[in-house]
């Protein structure tokens, strides 16, 4: 009699690799922590947000330093590139590809709002989209933008997903950075929406954006607001702080003077419109999945948990379902003041690249 195959729990696989690399700690994944502000020098740091992973529950802590002089946010100590590897892994490929890609999918209206803003703008012909990760907004760009071809760049392996499904014409796997020489002038249009915020020297991804561009070519960003205030009233809860992945988050009068330092002019801001109304549901779950995590079987701990654990964890998160109900009915109430100045989670700077 032969037995039926069983398939492979993809949790127990990742296990042995994951206590390998925690087995002497986190410390080795940090950088020495920095006594000034990475954008303007000043050594007036205050701590901004202290916290966990979230997101994913890996060990360690991290911290967020605001320069009071500049207002630029930035994880400090910084994880360096082992680090980087350790946080991202299963994040949004592996383990965690499944949820992320659902997230992606059901953004569709912010999808269609960037495309319209950049197509006001006179964005035509040749497109990157940097940072594409599985190419949903590519997809869904099209739409608006029919007659502009979509190709994508990315670190991960979703690029060459993305391009067998259809989403992106052609695929660059890689360091935009690295990659920008071989590209260069070859761009009508580069975006880099939520993308600049993850990247260790945002400076030089501006950089890159102006050598890939075409004279007259547009750079379209959209990040986080670290002016939100949100980000106040939910503390480390704030779901864009995003703990350990996001290095970097520029105040946008950071971000447009720098802009005009590499050769770009700003046609266009939205402060209010990229506000996605979900910061108190999305607070209320990083809680409740902060206090049953012990019910959920993790590759970075030695044993899964007691059956009991995951019988609890499940239990609350269905008895907490009114309270969910709850927070998105507040983020809906509080969406028109979201969209205020000041209240957005998010902004949109479109800028066009001097012909000189």
């Amino acid at each position: 009699m032969i037995e039926d195959d069983v398939p492979a729990d993809p949790v127990a696989l990742r296990r042995p690799a994951y206590l390998a690399d925690l087995a002497g700690g986190v410390d080795r994944f940090f950088e020495p922590r920095r006594t000034s502000c990475p954008w303007c020098a000043s050594e007036a740091l205050s701590a901004r947000v202290r916290t966990t992973d979230l997101l994913q529950h890996k060990p360690g802590r991290f911290v967020l330093d605001e320069c009071r002089d500049c207002g630029h946010v930035f994880q400090n100590p910084r994880l360096n590139p082992a680090g980087l590897e350790l946080y991202y892994r299963d994040c949004y490929d592996g383990l965690g590809e499944q949820n992320m890609t659902g997230m992606f999918e059901s953004n569709r209206a912010g999808y269609r709002s960037r495309a319209e803003l950049a197509r006001d703008n006179g964005a035509a012909g040749e497109w990157l989209d940097v940072g594409m990760g599985h190419g949903h907004f590519c997809q869904e760009a099209a739409a608006v933008l029919p007659g502009v071809a979509f190709d994508g760049l990315d670190l991960g392996d979703a690029v060459e997903l993305a391009r067998r499904e259809g989403r992106i014409r052609t695929g660059y796997q890689g360091s935009f950075v690295d990659l920008a020489e071989d590209l260069a002038r070859r761009y009508d249009v580069v975006s880099m929406y939520h993308y600049l915020e993850h990247t260790t020297d945002p400076r030089r991804e501006l950089a890159a954006a102006g050598t890939v561009l075409r004279p007259g070519g547009l750079l379209a960003i959209e990040l986080p607001d670290p002016e939100c205030r949100w980000a106040g009233v939910l503390g480390r809860w704030w779901m864009p702080w995003l703990q350990p992945q996001h290095l970097n988050l520029m105040p946008i009068g950071n971000l447009r003077a720098e802009l005009a330092a590499h050769g770009f002019t700003v046609v266009a801001e939205q402060r209010g419109e990229p506000h996605a109304a979900i910061d108190v549901l999305a607070a209320a779950l990083m809680v409740v999945n902060a206090l049953t995590i012990a019910g959920e079987d993790l590759p970075w701990r030695a044993t899964p948990p007691a059956r009991w654990r995951r019988i609890l964890r499940k239990a609350t998160f269905v008895a907490c379902v009114p309270v969910f109900v709850l927070a998105s009915l507040v983020d809906r109430i509080t969406a028109p003041l979201g969209r205020r100045r000041g209240w957005s989670n998010a902004y949109r700077v479109v800028a066009r690249r001097d012909a000189g």
